[in-house]
């Protein structure tokens, strides 16, 4: 009989965990599992080779995270089937799975620096990988940009994220920020929980498209520091716990319910 290979376990047919983990643990699984397919719903998913974290309450000092399962399709994506690992990369609990070593670099380095970081959402999409590559980045040209361009850092590419050395650079780049392009590489978002840090990507989305759509139409048009940070003080109430989060986040889990159920498992 063919070996089966841990990419090759549905994993709606893991065993659930509900029950297992805390309740708090639970809900924050099912908070990440449903970011994972709200990503591939609307298209920013690039087969299994990008990662959404979330930091759990830490347990007797040590923090933890959890992260996709490497092998699983975002739109798959369940609570149950989801790693828990430290910042060392250690898998806490059993799982045929492995974490991609990349996604651990990556979050394991913000999980570590930035305690307000609570969920961390990073893409390969194809317009943020334009801006990503455009020595300019992220212009002011729409509200959109507008909404992100002040909260936003930079950090250079240094080959495929394997390489531990690369965490301390990345946090300082990242600094204090929100939002995070990679050059040449993608995009990345915080916040205190999944809604707002899916809602940022939102933002830091539309705008890379917008700028991608708009450098296609002609010379364009920088709307200067001064509407720029306006607008990103106009803006500060959508990153609000208990506001942005409360006022799209229902609404997003009730389309997810209705297209790709399921996550809670």
């Amino acid at each position: 009989m063919a070996k089966i290979t841990p990419q090759e376990i549905d994993p709606a047919s893991l065993p659930s965990v509900k029950g297992i983990v805390t309740e708090e643990e639970w809900r924050l699984r099912c908070e990440l599992a449903a970011t994972y397919r709200l990503v591939a719903l609307f298209g920013w998913d690039d087969l299994v080779f990008t990662h959404i974290s979330v930091r759990l309450p830490e347990m007797e000092g040590h923090p933890r995270f959890l992260i996709n399962p490497y092998g699983v399709l975002f739109e798959e994506m369940t609570a149950s089937a989801l790693l828990t690992i430290d910042l060392d990369g250690r898998k806490i609990d059993e799982s045929p799975y492995q974490a991609n070593p990349a996604g651990f670099v990556i979050h394991s380095a913000i999980h570590g620096a930035r305690h307000d970081a609570g969920a961390v959402l990073h893409l390969h999409s194809p317009y943020g990988v334009a801006v990503a590559a455009q020595e300019g980045g992220l212009g002011r040209y729409s509200q959109f940009a507008m909404q992100v361009h002040d909260d936003l850092a930079y950090h250079d590419y240094e080959g495929i994220a394997t390489n531990t050395e690369e965490r301390a650079r990345l946090v300082a780049d990242m600094g204090d920020r929100s939002f995070l392009i990679l050059r040449n590489h993608g995009t990345l978002t915080t916040g205190p929980n999944c809604a707002i840090a899916f809602l940022r990507m939102y933002f830091l989305e539309r705008a890379c498209h917008a700028q991608i759509l708009a450098q296609a139409g002609g010379t364009l048009r920088d709307a200067g520091p001064d509407l720029a940070q306006l607008v990103g003080r106009q803006s500060q109430p959508a990153w609000a716990p208990g506001i942005g989060d409360k006022l799209v986040w229902p609404g997003l889990m009730r389309r997810l319910a209705r297209t790709n159920p399921g996550w809670d498992r």
